[in-house]
């Protein structure tokens, strides 16, 4: 799982496994240990009728309906994306994502990623 945050708005990519495995289990977190503490990100299945989000204890939780993740694993969906209201009256846009392929190679292991819709169309 991976997660890129500008500003705001944060977004969420997924592979294949990590897609199935949240779709099946409920939810799905990694945590990246620090020296003095772990940064905690996750995306779970809770009671909203968006995707909605919050940052408590060092931990990032995406919250999405189980009504949206219904047949994501097998369908063509690519994400789903909401802006959430802040606290302080601002909006943070929200994205989750499968995970595609790069164009280019960027020496990752991408083995786990969706083939990326333009090499595709090729």
């Amino acid at each position: 799982m991976k997660i890129r945050i500008r500003e705001n708005s944060v977004r969420y990519r997924l592979t294949k496994n990590e897609v199935e495995h949240l779709c099946r289990e409920g939810s799905i977190e990694e945590t990246t240990n620090f020296p003095n503490l772990d940064f905690t990100y996750e995306v779970k299945v809770a009671t909203t009728k968006y995707l909605n989000i919050d940052f408590v204890n060092n931990k990032i939780s995406l919250q999405i309906s189980d009504a949206l993740l219904t047949n994501w694993d097998t369908n063509n969906r690519v994400g789903f994306s909401h802006s959430v209201v802040t606290s302080k009256g601002k909006s943070i846009d929200v994205l989750l994502e499968k995970d595609f392929t790069c164009l280019e190679d960027r020496g990752e292991d991408e083995s786990n990623n969706y083939p990326n819709p333009k090499t595709l169309a090729l």
